[in-house]
């Protein structure tokens, strides 16, 4: 299961786990669509291909929570 990280890697903006706009790597590197189309579909983490990041429903939030651990190191 996807641990939904809540925020840009980049630029801190945040990314809830139900709203569209996020990117990830196979390791779950996490940016939002700004940031990533700088990026040029490559994660500058790991060299993997950047994908759109599925959406979780809120309601399934309580069952399967999305990660609360912020990655950006701004």
């Amino acid at each position: 299961m996807l641990e939904m990280r809540p925020d840009c890697e980049i630029c801190g903006a945040g990314l809830p786990a139900e709203a569209p706009g996020a990117f990830i790597c196979s390791f779950e590197c996490t940016y939002c669509a700004e940031c990533a189309e700088d990026l040029d579909d490559a994660c500058p983490n790991c060299g993997g291909e950047l994908m759109d990041r599925p959406t979780r429903a809120k309601a399934l939030h309580a069952k399967f929570p999305p990660s609360t651990e912020r990655r950006h190191k701004g």
